[in-house]
């Protein structure tokens, strides 16, 4: 972290970037991604207080995450309040989001809990005429500034392969996330449809989780009680999956070492350096780096850009991303999140190795 932000950077063709550049060259004024592409309308320059709203922090991730917003806000030049926790409660969050708002913030960061119990959040805000930015999960509705997030269906499908390429048949388990959350949607039908697809000899077992520890460590105990003879595991949120999965299958006699007979290959999400540490033992195999920093950093951006009244439209950005379009008509700055196996795990520049 010395001298610099630590960013995941995903390694792009100098070809790619010259199609990329040539495309916003082509666009001339219109809004090609981010920075130097959004167009004024307004605003009073980007000032005012800014509501940080979180989903939890009983995550390492989300607690990592905490930890960069007043860097990247200083970074950014916003003034951020500091962060509220909404302790996995989407009622609170509602609550949380109108209590700033009593505040008299000019903007809100929200990490959504609930796709769609968050509109009710975002409809008061629009009320009152304060832009919301949505950091990690879409809503469903509602008008949002910018979603940073990066491609949660990629997550599902880089699963799949990394277990479909290791795993000729049998069955494999996803220990999935919360289903009213578009993430936990997005990366359970993803690497369900990409197994049927591409590797139909495996059978996919499912554990509904709710992104909750004892939920993932009680079900997994049960499942595997029924199915000893399991190949693989998807884990959707390394976060709050990884210590009791790891502990559910060492009490069984099942957590076999990368390499050894018997291996259960396991594959999971969010970059946090537990999970690296698991990686180098080999007690885990991959992992999905689901960017923390950048979630902080474009979170701030993005807050200060709509506080000035500036707004964007999809393509591609100036930081190795996409902004798409939803179906909702939200756009999405997709930002990268790169496999971690063995072969990359001590890369510096993976956020996960620069957290102390």
């Amino acid at each position: 972290m010395a001298g610099r932000t630590p960013r995941n950077r995903r390694t792009t063709s100098r070809a790619v970037r010259a199609v990329a550049a040539a495309a916003c060259a082509t666009l001339v004024l219109a809004a090609c991604g981010s920075t130097k592409d959004s167009v004024a309308s307004g605003g009073d320059g980007g000032e005012g207080k800014v509501g940080v709203i979180l989903p939890l922090l009983t995550s390492p991730f989300w607690q990592s995450y905490n930890d960069y917003v007043p860097k990247m806000a200083k970074e950014e030049k916003v003034d951020a309040l500091k962060t509220v926790n909404s302790n996995s409660d989407p009622s609170q969050q509602i609550t949380d989001i109108n209590n700033a708002l009593n505040q008299g913030v000019k903007g809100l960061v929200v990490a959504p809990l609930d796709s769609a119990a968050i509109v009710a959040g975002l409809d008061q805000a629009e009320r009152k005429g304060v832009p919301v930015v949505a950091v990690d999960v879409a809503p469903d509705k509602g008008k949002v500034a910018m979603v940073v997030r990066a491609n949660n269906v990629a997550y599902g499908e880089k699963a799949c392969e990394y277990l479909g390429k290791q795993i000729p048949s049998g069955k494999v388990v996803q220990i999935m996330g919360d289903l009213a959350s578009v993430n936990g949607r997005d990366r359970s039908e993803a690497f369900r449809a990409c197994v049927k697809k591409n590797y139909p000899k495996l059978k996919v077992l499912e554990i509904p989780a709710k992104w909750e520890s004892d939920a993932a460590a009680s079900k997994l105990d049960t499942l595997l009680n029924a199915n000893p003879d399991i190949k693989g595991i998807y884990m959707q949120a390394g976060g709050v999956y990884l210590a009791p999965t790891l502990q559910t299958l060492k009490s069984k006699g099942m957590l076999k070492k990368a390499g050894q007979a018997g291996h259960i290959f396991i594959v999971s999400n969010d970059g946090i350096p537990q999970e690296y540490d698991a990686i180098r033992k080999g007690e885990i195999d991959a992992t999905v780096s689901q960017p923390a920093d950048a979630y902080a950093k474009y979170g701030m951006y993005y807050i200060k850009q709509a506080m000035a009244g500036k707004t964007f439209k999809p393509g591609p950005t100036d930081h190795d991303s996409t902004i798409v379009k939803l179906p909702s008509g939200i756009l999405e700055d997709q930002l990268p999140a790169p496999l971690v196996t063995k072969d990359n795990v001590d890369d510096p520049e993976l956020w996960g190795n620069t957290v102390k």
